[in-house]
C-alpha cells in the first residue's frame, strides 16, 4: 500500500509543521531507533517523523509518532536539538521539522515489526524496527541523520560529506 503524499499547498504557503525523534538507547554503545518500510524497500532506513496535529504541542507529537509508528511506549523527550527547513524529497512543498533527542530504557527489544492500527496517514503500514548502533555508517533517508552530531559531536554520520 503506497503511503500518500502530502497535500500541495499553494505558493507561499506555511510549510508543514513536523517532528522527528532520535530515539536513543544506551548500552554498551549508543544506538539510534530506526525502522523500514516492510512494503516500501525503497523508502530508506527512516526515523520516527511526521506532522503535528492542530493545536498538538511539539513534544507530544513527537512522543505520539514514536508510539504510532514503532508501537514504542517507553520513550521519553529529553530536548529539542534542532529546527530544519527543508523541502519533501518528492514534492518539493515546504516543511519545518522540530527534532528531539528521546530515550528509552535499555532492555528495550533490540528488533520488532509493528502495524501501524488507527485512520492516520501510516494506517495499515508495517515496520521493521531494530537499534543501530551510534555513529552510523551511512545517511539515513532523505538525511534525517544530520543533526546526530548536535546531539554529541560523536554521533556525527562516518559517511557524512556535507560541509
Amino acid at each position: 500500500m503506497p503511503r500518500p503524499r502530502p497535500r500541495p499547498r499553494p505558493p507561499g504557503a506555511r510549510p508543514r509543521t513536523r517532528v522527528a525523534a532520535y530515539v536513543i538507547r544506551h548500552r554498551a554503545v549508543p544506538e539510534i531507533l530506526v525502522f523500514d518500510h516492510v512494503d516500501m524497500p525503497d523508502a530508506g532506513t527512516q526515523i520516527p517523523a511526521g506532522g503535528v496535529r492542530p493545536g498538538e504541542e511539539l513534544a507530544e507529537a513527537v512522543l505520539r509518532e514514536v508510539s504510532e509508528e514503532t508501537g514504542l511506549l517507553t520513550a521519553t523527550v529529553v530536548r529539542q536539538i534542532a529546527v530544519e527547513d527543508k523541502p519533501h524529497p518528492e514534492t518539493g512543498q515546504p516543511r519545518r521539522t522540530t527534532f528531539f533527542l528521546l530515550q528509552v530504557p535499555p532492555d528495550t527489544s533490540d528488533a520488532w515489526e509493528h502495524h501501524v492500527d488507527g485512520d492516520g496517514d501510516d494506517a495499515g503500514l508495517a515496520f521493521t524496527c531494530w537499534f543501530l548502533p551510534l555513529p552510523l555508517g551511512q545517511p539515513l533517508a532523505d538525511r534525517q541523520d544530520a543533526w546526530l552530531g548536535h546531539v554529541d559531536p560523536r554521533f556525527t554520520t562516518v559517511a557524512d560529506n556535507s560541509p
